[in-house]
């Protein structure tokens, strides 16, 4: 027969502690010290309280939990890093609590004291919703990504550099109008403003004509889709005689495009070419390969569980002391040619 697992009182006549130490230990790690947290977990050892794995990490001092919070999945890069973030437990041996956003930061707030009550060690953040500022107070380790990041370490794509590549590209092949359709209202200190200003730059530089349409903070799914037909009309309408270049915000925008001018045309019409911005798997099996902007996803994923885990180390090693101050990375972006140009 098995041995009956340690109760509380067993580990607080080991520690000499008393049993409301050892409950807070388990329940409220926050407000027992350092030190005789070690002595507790050395207790754990000794009393071989792992008869489970909640035991064995708990044990070990250790929620092996990550909270990661997307603000939607219906945008492919989205589900992109989910999947990329899912796949990384072989090589850092964490597992995640994901929850995706609603707009509502009153919601999102909640979002974050469920995580805490799960001991989470750390978060992962790429929803917009709270400011860097409240992550940052929350006493845990956060990284964020493709975001704003002020109070926060990050992991970020040259978005800048990808918005001046696909520009250049578009005029390298002829295109003598170039469009940018994106979201209205973007804030400055998101890393995707990077694409439209470095777009528009190269468009400056050249004097090449230029326009940038812009859709509404989407909904959903078919609500960006219904926002995209109606710009796309209007690029028709507008421009009937010219070489059209478009590089659209995300891959999922410029699938959006691709597929009405098919449904239009049957075909993608010679006056357009098409550029997309993360490089997701789902624009290279597009109805035609989707020329993107790739975001090197691994890379993103493997710099931020790496700044993650080095905040957890020092939050173990100092007592919750916090960095000095943020940390942030930058991965170029690979520019990926297909059909659409």
């Amino acid at each position: 027969m098995s041995r009956p697992n340690p109760t509380y009182q067993d580990i607080a006549n080991y520690t000499g502690f008393s049993k409301t130490t050892i409950s807070r230990y388990f329940n409220r790690p926050d407000t027992v010290t350092p030190k005789n947290r070690a002595k507790i977990r050395h207790a754990l050892e000794v009393l071989d309280y792992k008869s489970n794995k909640v035991a064995r990490i708990l044990a070990k001092g250790q929620t092996e939990f990550i909270g990661l919070v997307v603000p939607n999945l219906y945008l492919s890069f989205y589900g992109e890093i989910l999947d990329q973030f899912l796949k990384s437990f072989e090589k850092y041996g964490y597992k995640f609590i994901v929850f995706s956003g609603t707009g509502s930061e009153e919601t999102e707030r909640r979002y974050l004291d469920e995580l805490q009550a799960y001991h989470v060690e750390g978060l992962i953040v790429l929803s917009h919703t709270l400011p860097s500022i409240q992550l940052a107070s929350l006493g845990l380790p956060v990284v964020a990504i493709e975001r704003e990041d002020l109070y926060i370490s990050s992991v970020n794509t040259d978005n800048y550099a990808g918005g001046v590549a696909a520009a250049r590209h578009l005029l390298q092949i002829g295109c003598d109008m170039l469009i940018h359709i994106n979201k209205d209202e973007i804030d400055s200190r998101i890393p995707a403003y990077g694409r439209r200003e470095g777009f528009l730059d190269v468009c400056r530089r050249e004097n090449a004509e230029h326009a940038v349409f812009n859709y509404v903070q989407e909904a959903d799914y078919a609500d960006l889709a219904q926002q995209t037909a109606g710009i796309l009309q209007e690029i028709i309408d507008t421009y009937p005689a010219r070489r059209k270049g478009l590089f659209c915000s995300n891959d999922t925008i410029a699938e959006m495009v691709l597929n009405d001018l098919f449904r239009r045309y049957g075909k993608l019409p010679e006056d357009f070419s098409i550029i997309g911005f993360d490089g997701t798997p789902s624009s290279e099996h597009a109805i035609l390969p989707l020329s993107t902007v790739q975001q090197q996803i691994g890379l993103l994923v493997d710099h931020a569980m790496e700044l993650l885990i080095d905040q957890i180390r020092h939050k173990k090693e100092t007592g919750f002391a916090p960095l000095s101050e943020p940390v942030h990375r930058m991965i170029p972006p690979v520019l990926k040619l297909r059909s659409t140009t």
